[in-house]
């Protein structure tokens, strides 16, 4: 068998092709494909409407999101079953465990805790993650998961992003600068 500049075209594509339907694979691909997410121009950004919405946690205590009125916040749409949202996450994670006691992070699911606790504690995830009890604010409305909001103290949201590294220098300074406001 001759190899000719096609059959190695296929042969690598193919290759490719199944690396990427694979779902452990995938997950790395997405990953790789991840960019740090962009701040909205002053201008443009959303202001919160109101902070009325009732959480239930999963593996936290449940929340009402006035809470977080005046602190920096990171709220994320996410599912078990979406390979995007898992291939973010460790981004999130490590977000957490250096600013999870200096900002609020609010993880919401529409899984079932039955799911939801096993698949945290396989990934070792121990971001706090929530069921809505109540309608989420109308500037979090979204389609498509994951989708991630990063709010200032005044509510505004800095950040609306999918798809995105989140531990980067340039989010880890953004976060920093927004503590410090």
């Amino acid at each position: 068998m001759t190899f000719n500049k096609k059959l190695i075209s296929n042969i690598f594509y193919i290759v490719l092709l199944a690396l990427i339907i694979y779902p452990k694979t995938r997950v790395y691909f997405l990953r790789m494909l991840s960019f740090s997410p962009s701040v909205e121009k002053v201008s443009e950004r959303a202001k919160l409407s109101t902070y009325d919405w009732q959480l239930q946690g999963i593996n936290v205590p449940d929340m009402d999101f006035n809470q977080a009125k005046g602190k920096v916040v990171i709220v994320n749409f996410w599912a078990t079953w979406c390979t995007p949202c898992v291939a973010e996450m460790p981004s999130l994670e490590s977000l957490y465990k250096d600013y999870g006691d200096k900002i609020i992070f609010v993880l919401v699911t529409t899984d079932a805790p039955q799911k939801v606790i096993p698949f945290m504690k396989e990934k070792g995830f121990t971001m706090p993650i929530y069921n809505q009890l109540s309608s989420n604010p109308p500037q979090f409305e979204t389609s498509t998961i994951p989708k991630t909001f990063l709010v200032d103290k005044k509510g505004e949201i800095v950040i609306e992003a999918s798809r995105a590294d989140w531990d980067t220098g340039k989010t880890r300074k953004l976060i920093d600068n927004l503590i410090n406001e």
